[in-house]
């Protein structure tokens, strides 16, 4: 079998600024909420069979704890944040697995998800349904890789390497040292993206990069002044590599049967109904489950 793990909050976000509004019967703006639920339903019609979404219930999460600079809800049009418990409920009445998060974010629930998913044999490959860079972590080889639906790319462990220039191990000291912009952290004055390649391709961990500039590898242009820069600023390299670690410890499901879609729930109707979408109904009754 395939698992697909879907992203929930990007495709909300996507989906926020790609569609036009609309209203439910209550006049509550849905609109994106039914694009992610035709997206999602098209990938069932396409042959998914196991499916789990992830959304951030909560913008904010443990990480605001750890740094208070921080990505949150603030700036983010309240029309969209509305629509997220909307989303929740909508795939579970569809017979999706959703995991809404509060305490981690919807990353950590998708690199738990595949974490475990990908130690069981029967699982084929592990496709992670997002362009985010914090989940190329998460890839392994061809068995975990990365989908942009999107844009139509699959990216497995070898396409990580040529985007970033690092392997998979080293994405979170990468998103240290190069800052990440949507998560609100700056990185380490004089690294940018080409500088963190070279020097992570020669030493994948901060911890294996030698404190004598003299002893860095010769491709590396500019030592002495990376050197310093990153050593002055140790303490908060390391917090930044936190923030942009995924946890493996988020409770998602106890076997990947779990995540097989098996139809819509009885509240299907009535909420496709409430959405103004019957057609969607319809479409959800043709596909033979056991296909």
């Amino acid at each position: 079998m395939d698992v697909h793990l879907i992203d929930g909050t990007y495709e909300l976000f996507r989906h926020f600024f790609a569609v036009p509004a609309a209203a439910d019967v209550n006049g509550q703006e849905i609109g994106a909420v039914r694009g992610v639920l035709t997206s999602v339903l098209s990938m069932i019609e396409y042959g998914a069979t196991h499916i789990g979404v992830a959304t951030d219930h909560v913008v904010e999460s443990f990480r605001n704890d750890l740094y208070p600079g921080y990505k949150t809800s603030e700036g983010v049009a309240p029309e969209l944040l509305s629509q997220f418990p909307i989303l929740e409920q909508a795939l579970e009445a569809m017979g999706v697995v959703v995991w809404p998060m509060v305490e981690f974010e919807a990353d950590d629930a998708l690199a738990s998800a595949a974490s475990k998913a990908a130690k069981d044999d029967r699982v084929k490959q592990v496709l992670i349904c997002t362009p985010d860079k914090d989940l190329s972590q998460c890839v392994v080889g061809t068995r975990v890789v990365q989908l942009d639906r999107r844009r139509d790319i699959l990216r497995d462990e070898a396409g990580v390497v040529a985007k970033f220039g690092v392997r998979p191990q080293s994405i979170p000291d990468f998103l240290a040292v190069v800052g990440d912009s949507a998560d609100g952290f700056p990185g380490v004055t004089g690294w940018g993206v080409k500088a963190a390649a070279l020097t992570l391709s020669q030493y994948p961990h901060l911890e294996d990069i030698p404190k004598d500039w003299r002893d860095w590898h010769p491709s590396v242009r500019k030592a002495r002044m990376l050197a310093e820069s990153l050593f002055n600023a140790w303490n908060e390299a390391l917090l930044f590599r936190t923030l942009a670690t995924l946890r493996l410890d988020v409770p998602v499901f106890d076997t990947v049967d779990d995540l097989r879609w098996q139809g819509p729930r009885p509240n299907f109707e009535e909420l496709c109904r409430r959405m103004k979408v019957p057609d969607l109904f319809g479409r959800v009754g043709k596909i033979d489950v056991n296909g």
